[in-house]
């Protein structure tokens, strides 16, 4: 229900992220007591002003990146796992980075639990990436983005493509990067908010 009254109407038609997200059970991901809204058509709290992206902004991240089965992911922020679990039915090899222990810990064992054997947890702040496992050819950000430190584009592979949602007050757009020749080129794809994830906050400037 949730693919076709969430995804499909959503222009996200693409096989393998209909297959994945068929296959992937998205209440084993969330805390207990959110499992009956799993497949709601929103984020789903994880505390702390973490969230798991909504069913529609997730796809349609995933369509406008176009992972390719020999692609190895990063995956940012990413909670308790459910997104890192959808990139590893898509991609060759996903690194699922987060900076929260306990949700690590969740997501590591509900990876583990679901088959996702292609996919690795690294604990670390989020701002920094996880560049021991890189260049990445995709990199997903899993919450919203005022600024993005320079660390995390210098993961990408030239040719690599790049998912967030850039928020301004209330208002966010996803807009997806490419790198040519060293740069990211950024186009704005469609309208999402999220909570902007912890490093990723836009430098506060007092002025009288």
């Amino acid at each position: 229900m949730m693919v076709d009254t969430q995804i499909r109407p959503s222009d996200v038609t693409k096989y393998p992220i209909i297959d994945a997200m068929l296959r992937v059970p998205r209440e084993e991901f969330v805390p207990a007591a959110q499992r009956e809204a799993a497949y709601a058509g929103a984020h789903v709290a994880l505390g702390q002003g973490r969230v798991v992206l909504e069913p529609r902004t997730l796809g349609k991240m995933l369509d406008a990146v176009s992972v390719a089965p020999g692609d190895v992911a990063l995956d940012i922020g990413t909670g308790q796992g459910y997104s890192a679990a959808v990139l590893a039915r898509m991609a060759e090899a996903v690194v699922a980075l987060e900076e929260d222990e306990a949700l690590a810990a969740e997501a590591e064992t509900a990876l583990a639990e679901t088959g996702a054997d292609n996919s690795a947890v690294v604990t670390g702040p989020l701002a920094a990436g996880a560049p021991k496992a890189g260049p990445y050819d995709v990199i997903l950000i899993q919450g919203g983005i005022e600024s993005l430190p320079q660390a995390i584009p210098d993961q990408l592979a030239e040719g690599g493509r790049i998912a967030a949602i850039f928020m301004a007050g209330n208002v966010g757009v996803c807009r997806i990067g490419t790198k040519l020749r060293g740069a990211v080129a950024w186009r704005d794809v469609f309208n999402a908010t999220a909570p902007v994830l912890p490093g990723f906050a836009a430098e506060r400037v007092f002025e009288l």
